[in-house]
């Protein structure tokens, strides 16, 4: 049996779990998230409780991995609509900056272009200064993602600490070459 799979899934106060037909429906005071599970695991409400169960049919390789897959991703969507998840950025170099024009991020990180990325719908982009970003969504996924792709824009070098980083990212510096002397 799964460890994770296994588990209920506690419903806390204010939030509302529905299933109709493989869809998942979570509603809280943050917002609302819905997610199709796959057929060969059954997921069920139990309202006495204020819990969701994650059941599987067959002890399958691909059924024990969508076990644990469908138990963690139901347990996102419940804690996402409580208390939004939040990824905090970096820019570090000279000139290094970001601008945020409607759902358009623009970095300027080095390069002879700006980059522009649109902001996804579920979530929301702030920059508190020129060289720090906060990406806020209820859904775990989007934010992830979304955080991936502007520090892909500019990857922290090794050498000098340049670039766009997590703020909880530590990053090994290298020592460069050592002066020829002779």
């Amino acid at each position: 049996m799964s460890r994770i799979g296994k588990q209920p899934i506690p419903i806390a106060s204010g939030v509302d779990v529905a299933v109709e037909n493989g869809t998942i429906r979570v509603k809280g005071p943050q917002g609302e998230l819905s997610f199709t599970h796959h057929p060969k695991v059954s997921v069920s409400v139990d309202e006495q409780d204020k819990s969701v169960r994650v059941e599987r049919p067959n002890d399958q390789r691909e059924t024990r991995a969508l076990h644990g897959l469908t138990r963690a991703l139901i347990a996102n969507m419940v804690q996402g609509v409580q208390t939004p998840y939040v990824k905090k950025l970096e820019i570090e170099g000279v000139g290094y900056q970001a601008s945020l024009n409607g759902k358009e991020l623009a970095l300027q990180v080095g390069y002879a272009n700006t980059i522009r990325l649109q902001v996804p719908d579920l979530v929301d982009c702030e920059l508190p200064s020129a060289t720090q970003i906060v990406v806020k969504s209820i859904d775990k996924h989007a934010v992830g993602q979304f955080a991936a792709n502007i520090r892909q824009v500019r990857p922290v070098e090794p050498y000098k600490g340049k670039g766009i980083r997590y703020s909880d990212e530590r990053v090994r510096r290298k020592a460069g070459k050592a002066f020829a002397g002779g």
